[in-house]
Parts: C-alpha cells; sequence; structure tokens
C-alpha cells in the first residue's frame, strides 16, 4: 500500500481551554479527540502517523495511542530548528505557529501528508476524500476539507477561522481572521469586517500536501522571520497566510473537497458538553467501536 502520513499538530499550549485540551478524555471511555482522527485515518488507508509535540508529552501520547495500526513518529516544536537567519529573543516561549511547527516534521516526511489540528473533530469522510486525492495529488498542488462557518463558531468565546475565497473548486484566497462571535440570534460577526456569511467556508486546518511542500514553507518561513519587529516575542506564522501568500504567487494551487463529514471542537472548556454528548451518541449507534485502538 502507498504510504500515506497523518501529520497532527498537537505542541499548541490550549490557553484558551484552560489546560491542555489536546489530552483531555471526551469520549465515553475517556478518548481524547486525536483518537478518533487517527482511527478514522487509519481505516482511510493512512499508514504512518506523525505527532508534533512537546517533550515532556511524548509519554502522554504514547499512553492515549499506542496500538495503532501505523508506522509512529514523534517529532519536537522547539527553537532547535529555527533557522539561523533570526536569533530567538532569550524572553520568547510561545512557539512560532503552525508552519514551524510542519517544518519540524520535515526530516520524518517523504511521501504524501495530511495535515490536522489534535484538539478537532473532523469526521470520517474528511479522512477519506483526502486520502483519495493525495493518492493522485501532482507536484505544485495540495487540498484542504473546509467546513461552514456556522459549524465551527463557539457560543462561548471569540474563535480565528481562515474564511476561504473559491473559483470553482480551487482556493484562490484564504484569510485569518480573528474575533468572531456568535451571538443569540445565531448572527456571526468580526470586529473588523462586521457581519460574517454563515454558509461561508473557512478552514479548520485539515490540509494535503506532496513532500516537496517543506521547501516552500522553508523559504516562507524565513522571509516571516527576517520581518519580525524587534520586541515582538509573540508573533506567529500561520498555515493559512503561508498558503495565501504562496497562491497569490502563483506557487502552488490548493483544491477545496467537499465532504459530508461535520466539524466540531473544544476551543473553550464551556464547549466540552457538547463535543463529550455528541461522541457518546456516535458510539452509541455504532459509528466507533467501543475501543479505537
Amino acid at each position: 500500500m502507498k504510504k500515506t502520513t497523518l501529520l497532527i499538530m498537537a505542541a499548541g499550549l490550549g490557553s484558551r481551554y484552560g489546560g491542555n485540551k489536546q489530552v483531555d478524555g471526551l469520549g465515553p471511555h475517556g478518548e481524547i479527540l486525536m483518537q478518533y482522527s487517527i482511527y478514522d485515518a487509519v481505516k482511510a488507508g493512512f499508514n504512518k502517523v506523525v505527532f508534533i509535540i512537546k517533550p515532556e508529552h511524548r509519554s502522554l501520547i504514547e499512553r492515549f495511542c499506542g496500538g495503532i495500526d501505523a508506522e509512529v513518529e514523534f517529532v519536537y516544536q522547539d527553537f532547535s530548528s529555527i533557522p539561523s537567519v533570526y536569533n530567538v529573543p532569550s524572553d520568547r516561549v510561545k512557539p512560532f505557529g503552525t508552519v514551524h511547527a510542519v517544518l519540524c516534521a520535515r526530516e520524518v516526511i517523504n511521501e504524501p501528508f495530511a495535515v490536522i489540528n489534535a484538539d478537532d473533530y473532523y469526521g470520517a469522510d474528511a479522512f477519506r476524500v483526502m486520502k483519495a486525492e493525495l493518492d493522485v495529488m501532482s507536484e505544485g498542488h495540495g487540498c484542504m476539507v473546509a467546513y461552514k462557518l456556522r459549524n465551527t463558531v463557539s457560543e462561548n468565546g471569540a474563535v480565528t477561522r481562515g474564511i476561504c475565497t473559491l473559483e470553482g473548486d480551487v482556493l484562490s484566497a484564504v484569510k485569518e481572521t480573528y474575533k468572531i462571535t456568535v451571538d443569540k440570534n445565531g448572527i456571526i460577526r468580526d470586529e473588523e469586517a462586521g457581519i460574517l456569511d454563515p454558509e461561508a467556508l473557512v478552514s479548520m486546518n485539515m490540509w494535503g500536501f506532496l513532500p516537496s511542500v517543506f521547501g516552500l514553507m522553508e523559504k516562507s518561513f524565513e522571509r516571516f522571520l527576517v520581518n519580525i519587529k524587534e520586541g515582538d516575542i509573540k508573533a506567529e506564522y500561520v498555515l493559512s497566510s503561508m498558503i495565501d501568500g504562496a497562491i497569490s504567487a502563483h506557487e502552488l494551487t490548493l483544491r477545496v473537497l467537499s465532504t459530508d463529514a461535520v466539524w466540531f471542537g473544544v476551543t473553550y472548556k464551556e464547549d466540552r458538553p457538547f463535543v463529550a454528548d455528541t461522541l457518546r451518541k456516535m458510539h452509541e449507534i455504532g459509528e466507533y467501536p467501543e475501543k479505537l485502538f
């Protein structure tokens, strides 16, 4: 079987959630969200899993994700992988964002791969369509699974989403949009843009690439680093911004994949009851077995 990797970004701090939400047991038997993604991905044909983590979380991830029927690799997101063009300030603690995270896995990925967040639920069909696209992807191309904005907001606080513009099924732009809120009447708005279309498609960081994308990411990340303002110790470079720039420069073509999958996740601790109840029901109706792996 052709090797295909699932790359899981699990090094985030989860500060808004008030703890390490990536390893919070949400399923009826204490399952964490990334276990569902791994289960769905392996079922769809992915046969390698790479975790991007903090070193101190490795034993915890191994405990939750042991028994996976796939090759497993661990990489660490730390400052040792920062290019020499930039000197990391001594008081910087925060990682440099999702582009940096993906680049940390460059040495262990030589095959088509999908990138996801550890703390989101993407749905089985999302992995099925992603695998099918990766199997036929050609150089200079990538893909993403998009979700409707109305299904990705939280009643418990503001969220950040990459709002997409399409030409047919090709992504022409993606704008990282901050502080998106929904009111009691279901009206979704952003501080700068005002009211947003609830049917707008957004990125939830489910991307598909060939390994050649690492060269493009590296050059783009270095440009970001050298342009960080002196004294800024929180600047981050996110995948949606990098990809938007690559599309504008005609360096990458991204196909947007349609899917019947439903996204959900935990941004705030108040989101937890809904997610836990939804997972419980999915086990009860047989969408997932009692034990994932």
